[in-house]
C-alpha cells in the first residue's frame, strides 16, 4: 500500500536519507525544508518532491553569521518555517507527517494538517538536555551553549501536542521516560550507520595491530565539536593525564567556550581544528582507539563512523553506544564526567596489547550496521500500528 508521506525539516539532518529510504519503499513522499531543490537532488532525493521556504534559509545563514544572531532570531525563524509548512501541508490527504523539534509546533497544532503527527527529537528531551548542560555550564565556569527557555518551553509544547515522538537512541528514549511520557506514545528508532566510505583501506587494521603489538605509544583519537556538551572538560583531563605515554589527536572545530579549557592541553596533544569528512578516513587510520566522552546525544554519527573503521570506542551511556554495541561494534562505556574512568580504560589498553590487537582484528568483521531501509521498513511498521490504533 502507498502511503503519503510529508517530512518537515529546517535543513537537513537525515531527513533527506530516510525519504530517499521511503521512497524506495513505495511511499509518496513530501519534503519540505529550506534548502533548494537543486542542492536536495544532490543529496538523491527529487526535486519535484521538495517544498523549499529559500527566505528562511537565507536568514538562517545570515543569523548565525553574527554575535549572538541565531539566538536573537531564533522565535522568529522558528516560528516561520513552522507557519509556512503548515500552510503548505494544509487540506491535504498525508498519511503520516514527519516534522522535526523546535520547528513544528504550528504544523502539529492545524488541525487542516491531516495525518499521523510524529515529532522527530535529535537528542535527549530538552529539559535533560538543559539540565545537562546547565551542570556542565557551572563545572566549566564559562557560558556554553545550551536551549534557550523560550526552545525549552516550545518543545514542550510540541510534545505534548504530537501523536507520537520519535527518538533515535535507548538514551534519548529513557529520558522522555524520566519526564513523564508515556511508552506507548514514544517510537524508537535509531539512526542507519552508513559507513562504507569509512572502512579501512587494505593493510590499515593489519598496521594497526602491529603497533599495538610493537609497543608503540598508544593511538588516541577523538573527532567531534570542541564543545563542553561533547565532554571537553573530561576528554582534556584524561588528555593530561596520559599525553606522556600516548599521543591523544583532537579533530574538530574550537569553540568561544574551548579557548581557556585547550589551553590547559600538553603541547604532546594535537589540535587539528575542523577536518572535511573526506578527511577523517586518514584520521582514522591513524589512529588505535577512539574517545568521545559526550555528556548528552542523541546519537553521535562519529562515533559510527569510527566503528566503521574498525576502531573500539570508548564513550558514554548518553548517545548511541548501546545501540552500536548491539551491531557489534566494540564499545567501552564510561560514566559521564569521568575522565578517571577513561584513563583507566586507555591504561588497561596499554598494558594488554595482544588482547587489544585481537580485537581490532576482528572488529571490522563483527559489525553489522544498520541501512535506511532498515530505518524506514521499521518506521513504516510501527507508524501503520499507531494510525490504526495498535500501539507503537
Amino acid at each position: 500500500m502507498t502511503r503519503r508521506v510529508a517530512l518537515v525539516v529546517p535543513g537537513r539532518f537525515h531527513a533527506f536519507d530516510l525519504g530517499r529510504a521511503l521512497l524506495a519503499r513505495g511511499d509518496d513522499v513530501l519534503l519540505l525544508t529550506n534548502y533548494p531543490g537543486r542542492v536536495v537532488e544532490r543529496f538523491g532525493f527529487p526535486a519535484a518532491r521538495t517544498r523549499s521556504f529559500l527566505a528562511h534559509g537565507l536568514l538562517h545563514r545570515a543569523a548565525i553569521r553574527l554575535p549572538a544572531g541565531q539566538r536573537l532570531a531564533e522565535a522568529a525563524l522558528h516560528r516561520a518555517f513552522g507557519a509556512w509548512a503548515a500552510r503548505t501541508l494544509r487540506d491535504q490527504p498525508f498519511d503520516v507527517v514527519h516534522c522535526w523539534s523546535g520547528v513544528s509546533e504550528e504544523v502539529l497544532r492545524d488541525r487542516r494538517v491531516r495525518g499521523l503527527k510524529v515529532l522527530t527529537r535529535g537528542s535527549a528531551h530538552i529539559a535533560a538536555q538543559r539540565r545537562l548542560l546547565d551542570e556542565e555550564e557551572r563545572r566549566a565556569g564559562v557560558p556554553i551553549d545550551k536551549p534557550s527557555d523560550w526552545i525549552v518551553e516550545r518543545e514542550e509544547r510540541e510534545y505534548d501536542l504530537a501523536d507520537r515522538i520519535r527518538v533515535i537512541s535507548s538514551f534519548a528514549r529513557r529520558t522522555f521516560l524520566e519526564h513523564g511520557c508515556a511508552p506507548d506514545r514514544l517510537i524508537e528508532s535509531p539512526l542507519a550507520t552508513p559507513i562504507e566510505q569509512f572502512r579501512p583501506a587494505a593493510g590499515v587494521v593489519e598496521a594497526r595491530a602491529r603497533r599495538l603489538r610493537a609497543g608503540e605509544p598508544l593511538r588516541v583519537l577523538y573527532v567531534g565539536a570542541l564543545t563542553c556538551r561533547k565532554g571537553l572538560l573530561d576528554l582534556v583531563a584524561a588528555a593530561d593525564q596520559v599525553a606522556r605515554d600516548a599521543r591523544v589527536r583532537l579533530v574538530g572545530a574550537p569553540t568561544s567556550e574551548s579557548g581557556p579549557l585547550l589551553r590547559r592541553l600538553p603541547p604532546a596533544v594535537e589540535v587539528l581544528g575542523h577536518r572535511p569528512q573526506r578527511e577523517l578516513p586518514a584520521h582514522h587510520a591513524w589512529a588505535d582507539l577512539f574517545v568521545f566522552p559526550t555528556i548528552e546525544d542523541g546519537f553521535a554519527i562519529v562515533l559510527a563512523q569510527a566503528a566503521g573503521a574498525g576502531l573500539p570506542l570508548i564513550t558514554t551511556p548518553n548517545c548511541g553506544g548501546p545501540e552500536l554495541l548491539s551491531q557489534g561494534a566494540a564499545v567501552w562505556e564510561v560514566p559521564i564526567r569521568a575522565p578517571g574512568a577513561i584513563v583507566d580504560r586507555l591504561r588497561w589498553a596499554d598494558a594488554n596489547r595482544d588482547e587489544l590487537a585481537s580485537l581490532v582484528e576482528a572488529s571490522g568483521q563483527a559489525l553489522r550496521p544498520r541501512s535506511w531501509a532498515q530505518v524506514a521498513a521499521e518506521l513504516q511498521e510501527r507508524c501503520a500500528a499507531a494510525a490504526s490504533g495498535a500501539g507503537a
